[in-house]
Formats: C-alpha cells, sequence, structure tokens
C-alpha cells in the first residue's frame, strides 16, 4: 500500500508514543498529536452588557475551553477542511 502522508496524519515527529485526549464529540480515544484542538472561550456576563462594560474600560473575564476533536468529527463538524493533493503537499 502506498503511504498517503509522509508524517502518517501526526504532529509529533520523532517523539514516540503520543499521550490519549477523548474526542469532544464522539468520544473516541485519540493519539493527541493527531487529534485536532480548538479553543473556545465563554463569559458569565451578556455579550451586549460586556460591550458596554469593554467600552467603559473594564475588565471581563472568560473561562477558556479546551475540545480537543477526532478528524472525522472535526471534517463533520466544519472545523477543518479537506484539501486537494497538491495544496497538502505545499
Amino acid at each position: 500500500m502506498p503511504k498517503k502522508r509522509k508524517s502518517g496524519g501526526r504532529s509529533g515527529g520523532k517523539r514516540g508514543r503520543a499521550s490519549m485526549k477523548t474526542c469532544h464529540s464522539c468520544g473516541a480515544l485519540i493519539a493527541t498529536d493527531k487529534a485536532k484542538k480548538f479553543t473556545v472561550y465563554s463569559s458569565a456576563v451578556d455579550y451586549r452588557l460586556a460591550k458596554e462594560l469593554k467600552d467603559e474600560g473594564a475588565y471581563i473575564p472568560r473561562q477558556q475551553k479546551i475540545a480537543y476533536y477526532c478528524i472525522s468529527c472535526s471534517i463533520h463538524r466544519g472545523r477543518t477542511n479537506i484539501r486537494a493533493k497538491k495544496e497538502r503537499r505545499s
């Protein structure tokens, strides 16, 4: 079988075995160097009120939530695009 990608679909390099994470969508176990990582920020304050407070110069704390997706879920949710072979090479 020919190999589709030189990296094997991973971003780890020659590190060895990577730790595992669960997919945020389907719950599958994926290696961290293969998973797609997305950071989502959420605030306890309503966005309309937050805009007014920011204009006045107030600091509004926000919570950072990191979500890991497997490749199939990230494509399904539109987080990752399928690229042509020429685009993948460059």
